[in-house]
C-alpha cells in the first residue's frame, strides 16, 4: 500500500466537493496540499455521445438503476468528474426562506444562505433562458396552467452557449452546462488542487483515508496509478452525496458515536406523466426543463415541472406493457411530459445503512402523506395536459392505460387513491437529501451549522446530506451555499485543526 500525505482531502467533486475545492484553492499558494477524490471518470468531450443507455452506464452509479431496499423507488446520481452537476438540467434556485426556518438549525440563517447562493448564481451564469430555446413541451405546460388559473414560473438555469440539444441528463456534449466540472474544479486545479478520478475512498478513520484507484476503459486516465493508497490528511471534507456520505462514515466506524447518522433522509419522490397530442411536438429541440408551478406546495405538498425524458426512461416509467404500451410509445414524437415531485417529510425510519459487503442500502417507506401527494399531483397534471390540448393521457394510477378527452371530467373516478401504492408505479428520487443532518444536538444531528461533525473537529460534511428536511427546490445552489460555509470554517480554523 502506498503512503501519501496531504493537508486537506475532499471526497467527491460535485456541487459540494467542487465548491469546497475552489474556495480552499488559494491555500495551495502557501504550500497546503489539497486533494479531491472522485469515484467516477473524467470523460472526454467526444465520449459524451448522447446515447441514452451508453451514457447511463458511463455517468450514473449502477447505471441509474439503484433501488430502495423494498424496490419501490429508483435512485439516480452521477459518478463522474463534477458529480451530479454533470447530469442535472441546470435549474438553479435559491432555497425559500420558510425552508431554512423549518430546518431550525441554530447558527444557520436564511439571509446568509441567500447571499452565498447569489454568489454562485453569478459564478455559474444563472439566468432565464432565451425564448428561442423554449420548446413546445414547455409552452404547452404554460398554456395548460394558465387556462386553469395556476401560477407558473420559469426556471433560472446555469447554461452558457446552450444549443438546445435536450441532452442535459446525459451530460451536455457541448459543455454548455456550468456545473463544477466546467467552473469550480478547473479553477481549483489551476491554483494547485489535485483532482484524482477513478478513486474510491473506503474509510476516513483517524485522519487516514483508504483509497483505491482503478483503471477504466473510458475517460482520461487517473493522475494516480491504479492501486491501494493510505492518505494521511489534517482535514477531511466528505461530499459524496446523501447516500455515499453516510455510508462512508458508517464504514469508518462513526455510527457508534453519531446516533442520527443515516437517518431522516428525504427523496422528493417523483413520477413522470405523459400525454399524446394529435400533432408532432418540437420536443427534441430546445431546453427540456423551463417551467414549474408551486401552486400546490402548501395544500397538496407537491410541485409540477416540465420535463422531457428519453425513449428508454419514458418507456420504463409507463405503467404496463404489451400492445397499449407499444402504441403509446409509437406516439413519442407527439408526447408532452410533466414531472411531479412530492415534498416529503423526514422520518428516522427512512435511512441509509451499510449492507453486508459495504454497499449502500436505502430504506425508505412511501408514507400515506407522500402517496396522497402523488395521487393529487397525478390528477392535477392530467388536467394540465387536457387544458393544453392533449388527446389522451397516461396516468400511472389510472384504471385504464390512457384516459381520453371524453373522460377528462372523470379523473376522480378513473384515478382512484387505492391504485396509488408502493410497487404499483415507477417512482424515482429526483433529489437525495439528509442522512448527515445539521443541528446543535449530537443525538439528533450529525454536524453543526458549519458542517463540522459533532465531536470530530477535523471531519466535515459538505453536500445535500446536511439537509434536515427536504429543500422543496432543486438542491444544487443550496448545496453550494452550505459548502461555501464549510470552506469558510476550514479556512478560519485550519491552523488549529492541523495541529
Amino acid at each position: 500500500m502506498r503512503e501519501v500525505k496531504a493537508d486537506i482531502v475532499i471526497v467527491g467533486s460535485g456541487a459540494g466537493g467542487g465548491t469546497v475545492a475552489n474556495e480552499l484553492a488559494p491555500l495551495c499558494a502557501d504550500g497546503i496540499r489539497i486533494i479531491v477524490f472522485e469515484q467516477g471518470p473524467r470523460l472526454r468531450d467526444d465520449e459524451l455521445t448522447g446515447r441514452e443507455v451508453e451514457m447511463a452506464q458511463r455517468l450514473y452509479f449502477e447505471s441509474g438503476g439503484m433501488l430502495t431496499h423494498d424496490r419501490s423507488m429508483t435512485l439516480a446520481w452521477a459518478r463522474a468528474y463534477g458529480g451530479s452537476t454533470t447530469v442535472y438540467t441546470g435549474t438553479s434556485m435559491v432555497v425559500p426562506g420558510h425552508v431554512i426556518e423549518a430546518w431550525n438549525v441554530p447558527g444557520l440563517r436564511w439571509d446568509d444562505v441567500r447571499e452565498r447562493s447569489k454568489k454562485y448564481l453569478e459564478e455559474n451564469n444563472v439566468h432565464l433562458l432565451e425564448e428561442r430555446l423554449i420548446n413546445e413541451n414547455n409552452r404547452l405546460f404554460v398554456k395548460g396552467c394558465t387556462a386553469l388559473g395556476y401560477r407558473v414560473r420559469q426556471f433560472p438555469v446555469n447554461v452558457e452557449g446552450c444549443r438546445g440539444l435536450g441532452l442535459c441528463n446525459l451530460g451536455c456534449p457541448n459543455g454548455a452546462k456550468r456545473g463544477t466540472h466546467r467552473v469550480q474544479l478547473p479553477a481549483a486545479e489551476r491554483q494547485g488542487v489535485e483532482v484524482v478520478t477513478n478513486a474510491t475512498v473506503s474509510s476516513v478513520t483517524k485522519r487516514r483515508c483508504l483509497v483505491t484507484v482503478a483503471h477504466r476503459e473510458i475517460g482520461e486516465p487517473s493522475s494516480w496509478e491504479p492501486g491501494e493508497y493510505r492518505v494521511t490528511a489534517r482535514v477531511v471534507v466528505v461530499a459524496g452525496n446523501a447516500v455515499n456520505s453516510p455510508v462512508l462514515l458508517f464504514r469508518s466506524g462513526f455510527g457508534e458515536y453519531l446516533p442520527a447518522l443515516g437517518r431522516g433522509i428525504t427523496l422528493h419522490p417523483a413520477l413522470i406523466l405523459a400525454a399524446e397530442h394529435d400533432h408532432p411536438l418540437t420536443n427534441f429541440f430546445g431546453f427540456p426543463k423551463s417551467y414549474f408551478t408551486d401552486e400546490f406546495r402548501e395544500d397538496g405538498r407537491f410541485l409540477l415541472e416540465t420535463c422531457m425524458y428519453y425513449p428508454f426512461t419514458t418507456a420504463k416509467n409507463l405503467n404496463g406493457f404489451g400492445a397499449e404500451h407499444s402504441s403509446f410509445m409509437k406516439g413519442f414524437r407527439s408526447m408532452q411530459q410533466i414531472l411531479v415531485l412530492a415534498l416529503d417529510d423526514p422520518a428516522d425510519t427512512n435511512r441509509v445503512e451499510v449492507g453486508r459487503h459495504g454497499e449502500p442500502v436505502v430504506r425508505y417507506r412511501l408514507g400515506r402523506n407522500v402517496l396522497d401527494s402523488l395521487h393529487a399531483s397525478m390528477k392535477t397534471a392530467a388536467r394540465i395536459f387536457f387544458a393544453a390540448g392533449a388527446r389522451r393521457v397516461h396516468v400511472p394510477a389510472g384504471t385504464t392505460f390512457t384516459i381520453g378527452t371524453a373522460d377528462a371530467g372523470r379523473l376522480d373516478d378513473l384515478v382512484p387513491r387505492s391504485n396509488v401504492r408502493p410497487g404499483g408505479m415507477s417512482i424515482s428520487s429526483a433529489h437525495l437529501m439528509g442522512g448527515c443532518r445539521m443541528g446543535a444536538d449530537e443525538k439528533t444531528s450529525v454536524t453543526d451549522a458549519w458542517g463540522q461533525v459533532h465531536g470530530i473537529p477535523w471531519l466535515f460534511v459538505a453536500d445535500s446530506s446536511l439537509f434536515p428536511r427536504c429543500s422543496e427546490v432543486n438542491p444544487y445552489v443550496t448545496v453550494m451555499a452550505l459548502a461555501d460555509r464549510v470552506a469558510q470554517r476550514v479556512r478560519e480554523r485550519f491552523k488549529e485543526l492541523a495541529s
